[in-house]
């Protein structure tokens, strides 16, 4: 690796780390990188996957106060991320790409709907809760929804990772009764999960596909990133936020369609 390219991997980390916080798809940005200076893709996306753990634990950090008070929800949400995250990895690890690269752009287009309708889905459903009242039920049935949600999105995000900040917004800002800020902080520990137990996964299984060097400088990279991305995600008004996430949705759509 030259002095360039290790400064392209660098710069990249720092754009995923900003992009993960703030929205999701970081992975856009750091796996074409890596692709582009001839790396394999199984080591590009196994390398890349570790060093993006540091930017989404700070990214966790930097959201910390809008995370006060959800630990029941997330009791619930992070063994679902836990388990997705352990199962997609082994199966970046066993199977072939293609069915997966099919479904991904579908899936992310299906969350960006989510997150555009998100007002009024919230609002329909705070109308629903209303009216039915204290329905056990109806709160059981959500969090299964969102538990279910939480770990496919968990399998996708260990298989590759590329958007699974936007799926997460999607789904649980469609199901749970919180300000898109709030979602995007539990958007941003459960990515952290399932990037971490993802990563230990990669090492236990395959440690020989791991490039050190790159994943040394997107690490550094992402944890500057992931702080900057912090500062800027909460003073975002949740249009703007809305905004930015349905662009680099579909940015990622194109991305991942001109891939395939």
């Amino acid at each position: 690796m030259t002095v360039w390219e290790g400064l392209a991997v660098l710069l990249a980390g720092a754009g995923a780390g900003l992009i993960n916080t703030v929205v999701g798809s970081g992975t856009l940005i750091t796996f074409p990188t890596l692709l582009a200076l001839g790396y394999a893709p199984v080591t590009a996306n196994v390398s890349n996957n570790i060093g993006l753990v540091f930017g989404s634990l700070t990214g966790t950090w930097g959201y910390r106060r809008e995370l006060v008070g959800t630990g029941p929800l997330l009791a619930r949400l992070v063994p679902a991320s836990f388990a997705g995250g352990v199962l997609g990895a082994i199966l970046l690890l066993r199977l072939p790409a293609r069915a997966f690269e099919a479904i991904v752009p579908v899936l992310i287009v299906i969350a960006l709907v989510l997150v555009v309708l998100q007002p009024r889905i919230a609002a329909a459903t705070a109308a629903r809760r209303a009216r039915d009242g204290a329905d056990p039920s109806a709160g059981t049935r959500v969090q299964a929804a969102a538990q279910g949600g939480t770990f496919l999105a968990g399998v996708y995000g260990g298989y590759f990772g590329a958007a699974q900040g936007v799926l997460l917004v999607g789904l649980l800002g469609a199901l749970l009764d919180a300000s898109l800020q709030r979602v995007n902080g539990i958007k941003n520990l459960l990515s952290a999960v399932v990037n971490g137990v993802a990563a230990v996964t990669f090492l236990i299984v395959a440690p020989g596909e791991v490039d050190w060097r790159v994943t040394g400088l997107i690490a550094v990279g992402s944890i500057g990133g992931g702080l900057v991305g912090a500062r800027v995600g909460r003073r975002l008004p949740p249009r703007v936020l809305r905004a930015v996430i349905v662009v680099v949705g579909l940015v990622a759509v194109v991305r991942l369609l001109v891939a395939l």
